[in-house]
């Protein structure tokens, strides 16, 4: 089977932007935090989609080169000057805030781009393919997948100590409120019922209306993740995801 090379695969423009962004912010910045993550998983995704763990290499990867465009267009937005989508938001303002550890930035792009971006993402995929989202729910969860096995290494990477959090830390507590499957439940019942309703050509100021709604509940969530937690200071670990 052909396998991608850094030259063919349809993700190479969009990873080499994610590790230009290596060079333009510090470490601790919190979308540079995210922006780590984020590089390691598309290029796992990326990787495998080269290798053929996916059964439609062509559907994955225009999901895979959607979805990833999403977030380089909020980060465009911001550094234009102009305001990103409402569930972006709570990271770019916070993205220097001494208060906050760099696993609660973390999860906070993770919120914004699953709970949001990907409904958003399937729809695109949808349109450009001229498929169902049933046609894609695979790939879907495969994608899935590879997201649960790199939230794992995130949360032990950019725990704020070598020891795992005692049960009555406030961070304990603030990321208990948020999980990585619900948010992929959500984000595929949310591209399901916005395909449904992108269908109903009488009914577009509905659709515009869920997607609205979407980005500021997921917005509302990410704010809740980057609380500023007692005791916490700048000298908090920055923590890496090696790519």
């Amino acid at each position: 089977m052909e396998q991608f090379t850094a030259r063919t695969s349809p993700a190479g423009p969009v990873v080499a932007r994610m590790r230009a962004f290596r060079s333009l912010w510090p470490p601790a910045d919190g979308v540079a935090v995210f922006n780590r993550v984020y590089l390691a998983v598309t290029e796992e995704i990326d990787r495998r989609i080269g290798a053929g763990a996916f059964g439609d290499r062509r559907a994955a990867a225009t999901l895979d080169v959607l979805f990833a465009e999403r977030y380089l267009t909020a980060v465009d937005t911001a550094c234009a000057g102009s305001v990103p989508p409402a569930c972006w938001r709570p990271l770019f303002q916070a993205r220097r805030h001494p208060g906050l550890r760099p696993l609660q930035f973390a999860l906070a792009g993770i919120n914004a781009h699953i709970g949001h971006d990907l409904a958003l993402a399937v729809v695109d995929t949808c349109r450009t393919l001229g498929c169902e989202p049933a046609d894609l729910e695979k790939d879907f969860d495969q994608v899935g997948e590879v997201l649960a096995v790199l939230e794992e290494r995130i949360r032990e990477e950019l725990m704020p100590g070598p020891d795992l959090l005692e049960i009555a830390d406030p961070l304990t507590h603030l990321l208990g409120c948020w999980s990585l499957e619900r948010a992929r439940d959500g984000a595929w019942l949310a591209a399901r019922t916005l395909w449904q309703l992108s269908r109903l050509r009488r009914l577009p100021e509905l659709a515009e209306e869920f997607t609205e709604r979407l980005d500021r509940s997921v917005g509302l969530v990410g704010r809740m993740l980057l609380t500023p937690l007692a005791g916490q200071s700048s000298g908090s670990s920055t923590g890496a995801i090696s790519s």
